[in-house]
């Protein structure tokens, strides 16, 4: 499980202890997703050398106290979703190296009376907590000083002694998952200088008189602040906006799936105070059941310029009052992907003096369909550079459309444009116009250095003379078949050329042609995707070294038809075999086999008219033929007896009519003997019969045994067979005269029974 550089992948094997023989060159080491339940001390001890061991969604509950004593070089250990109820200091007292530890998952309810990571001088991140982790006590943080990441699951936690965190100096970025907001006060205390990002997850802001215990979060020196998965109220909101301002570094404001109770009818007026820090607020994903019935936000006015960028994503946002975008006189950047904007609501939120500053504006996946209404929209804005307007279904452009004069980034991919026109604005240096359905590009773009045209349906290069300035060009997966010399000799101011998944038809001289003549750093052609010449080309953008063509690349028409040769000849052939070995006879055998299976195992009464099907060796015909069925059907009352040579269908496939005179009888008879052992056909007579009968353990199987076989003589596939004769009486045929009558009399009894 192992590859060069002694990574050792052992996960989802079904493993129940660490592998033996682990030695010291191993440097990773994966053995999640297994029934490991306990780690012993000698299991680790030779892989001195481990740089990462991933041990999560194990069963782990018991681990020998020396058991990572040897794994001084550990920089990562996981132990993540076991069932450890108990954490010992031990364990990491000689991972002197660790940097990344995950305790997340398991079952202890807390960190005992000290500290389990007093020895862990280079620890870095550090995840820990459970559904049933409740305490947190002054002590079990000793030790750690500096954190990069510390993320605690307390969605229980009820107790937290004041100052057990305190002894971290620096945390850049806590995440925590709590419900109890007294705590999550406590443990802010804690925090206040502290901390560079809080996120907050899976807590409830509904009651306006709790958020008074929040105050002290004014205080904290944190610049970036998120809630994630938070439920919020029109009653606590203001309460949370008036903590959050007060907050003397807050940069950054965040809301990530999120939930909102209410319309935004806020009860008191929030305005910026103190805090003139806060400069980039994030919403993606907020949850407002009644949206449609949302308020113009009058009430946040006061904050809205600060804001220097505001992303609102997914967030059914289907306008942006005017009022609230003049007044982000500071906004640079603004995200309003993935939401409901039309034309009309567009035109009403960009309204003259609205967002002044902006410099890159996204709109991609809206409503927009008008691109002249869309362009109109947004002319007024002086500073605009990026525009993103992708993913919206404008279906049509216009001849002319009147765009910023500043505006050098346009994104139109996937707005099902057919053609390019003049609509698009002149002075821009990067357009892309993938996934449409251009058949064409002629533009000229004096100015233009990037163009991306991927996912069209062009079938040749645009013209390079419009477009002078261009160093960068993508034409992938497009249907380009060639290059000419020319189009080479007019792109050679190009750095990168991406023509690669299109249908070019592959020659020696064509790849020639490319190395010799063309002056393009890099080039990605791909036939497919892989076959280029010499350095200066490139496949996928990595340099390469000569390249000895092969018969695939410079005939492959030829290949292809050699191959399609091959493989006529290879069915030709089996097509032979399967007529000599009868392949389509036991095909269709299979099949009955099933359907017989599936069949139900009684017929209907009205459709049985035998009173026995006999299944017997032709070797035996003249026995069952000449003394049985005259014995039988000339008994009073007669028996009926189905016999395959007078009574099968003429026309029918054998084994339809095997599987159908088995179903119309009432019993089925076998006359055992070394000949019916030995035949094919008694062998399926017996499995058909025994779907219907045997499985139901009754007595509709009747055994006569015309001469002595043992059952270990019988062969193996009679397998059926042995087993009847091990569980079910039989008749055997007398050899002496006065004892055959008894045999008759015994053999209609079982016929009427």
């Amino acid at each position: 499980s192992c590859d060069a550089s002694q990574l050792c992948n052992c996960s989802s094997m079904g493993l129940d202890f660490i592998p033996l023989g682990l030695t010291a060159k191993i440097t990773v080491l994966n053995l999640a997703h297994n029934r490991i339940k306990r780690i012993q001390s000698q299991d680790l001890q030779q892989a001195v050398n481990l740089r990462a061991l991933l041990l999560q969604s194990n069963e782990i509950s018991s681990i020998d106290e020396d058991s990572f004593q040897s794994l001084a070089k550990l920089e990562l250990l996981d132990l993540s979703n076991n069932s450890l109820a108990h954490l010992s200091p031990l364990w990491f007292g000689h991972l002197f190296s660790l940097q990344h530890l995950h305790l997340q998952g398991n079952s202890y309810r807390d960190l005992g009376q000290s500290s389990l990571f007093s020895s862990l001088r280079n620890l870095s991140s550090l995840h820990l907590g459970n559904p049933r982790f409740s305490v947190i006590r002054q002590g079990n943080f000793e030790g750690i000083e500096l954190l990069h990441k510390l993320w605690i699951d307390g969605s229980n936690l009820s107790q937290y002694e004041q100052g057990s965190l305190k002894s971290i100096k620096e945390i850049n970025h806590m995440i925590i998952n709590i419900r109890s907001i007294n705590v999550f006060s406590e443990i802010v205390r804690d925090l206040l200088h502290s901390v560079t990002w809080l996120e907050v997850r899976r807590i409830a802001f509904s009651i306006a008189a709790e958020m008074q215990v929040l105050r002290v979060m004014s205080s904290s020196f944190a610049k970036k602040i998120s809630f994630r998965q938070t439920l919020l109220t029109d009653a606590t909101v203001p309460e949370i906006a008036s903590i959050l301002e007060d907050m003397p570094k807050l940069v950054e404001l965040e809301l990530v799936d999120c939930r909102l109770l209410g319309t935004g009818q806020w009860k008191m007026q929030i305005q910026a105070k103190q805090s003139q820090t806060l400069q980039v607020f994030t919403i993606e994903k907020l949850s407002i059941e009644e949206f449609y019935l949302f308020t113009d936000l009058q009430a946040v006015e006061g904050l809205l310029s600060l804001f220097r960028r505001v992303t609102v994503q997914n967030t059914k946002v289907f306008l942006v009052p005017c009022r609230i975008s003049q007044h982000l006189r500071s906004l640079e950047y603004l995200d309003l992907s993935a939401n409901l904007l039309g034309d009309l609501s567009l035109e009403h939120s960009a309204c003259q003096g609205g967002w002044p500053s902006l410099q890159t504006l996204n709109l991609s996946q809206n409503s927009l369909s008008d691109l002249e209404i869309t362009s109109k929209s947004l002319s007024h804005l002086g500073n605009l550079i990026v525009l993103d307007i992708s993913q919206n279904n404008f279906g049509e452009i216009p001849d002319v459309c009147e765009w910023p004069e500043s505006l050098k980034y346009l994104n139109l991919s996937s707005t099902q444009l057919p053609k390019v026109t003049s609509c698009i604005p002149r002075r821009l240096e990067v357009l892309d116009v993938s996934a449409n359905k251009l058949k064409e590009f002629g533009l000229q773009l004096p100015f233009l250095k990037e163009l991306y045209l991927t996912r069209n349906q062009l079938k040749t290069l645009p013209g390079a003379a419009p477009i002078p300035n261009l160093v960068a060009l993508s034409v992938r997966r497009n249907k380009l078949n060639s290059f000419s010399k020319e189009e080479f000799e007019s792109f050679r101011r190009m750095e990168l050329l991406d023509a690669s998944d299109n249908n070019f038809i592959c020659s020696c001289e064509f790849l020639s042609f490319i190395h010799r003549e063309a002056g393009i750093a890099q080039v990605l052609v791909g036939w497919p995707d892989k076959y280029v010449c010499d350095s200066p080309l490139a496949v996928r953008g990595a340099q390469v070294g000569a390249v000895h063509l092969s018969l695939m690349e410079c005939h492959r028409s030829l290949v292809v038809s050699l191959i399609c040769v091959l493989v006529f000849l290879v069915i030709l052939l089996l097509v032979a075999i399967g007529y000599k070995y009868h392949v389509v006879w036991y095909l269709r055998m299979t099949w009955a086999w099933l359907q017989a299976k599936r069949k139900p195992k009684r017929a209907p009464p009205k459709d049985v008219c035998y009173d026995a099907f006999v299944s017997y060796s032709e070797n035996d015909s003249d026995w069952v033929e000449n003394t049985m069925v005259r014995e039988l059907e000339q008994a009073c009352p007669p028996f009926r007896l189905c016999l395959h040579k007078r009574d099968f269908v003429p026309g029918k496939w054998i084994v339809d009519n095997i599987i159908d005179s088995i179903e119309k009888s009432h019993k089925t008879l076998f006359v055992l003997s070394e000949h019916f052992v030995q035949s094919e056909w008694c062998k399926y007579e017996l499995d058909f019969s025994h779907f219907r009968l045997f499985d139901e353990n009754n007595d509709a199987a009747i055994l006569i045994l015309l001469e002595p076989i043992q059952s270990k003589a019988i062969p193996k596939r009679f397998c059926k067979l042995r087993k009847i004769m091990n569980t079910k009486t039989y008749l055997e045929w007398p050899l002496e005269e006065e004892q055959q009558q008894m045999f008759w009399f015994n053999l209609k009894i079982a016929l009427r029974s």
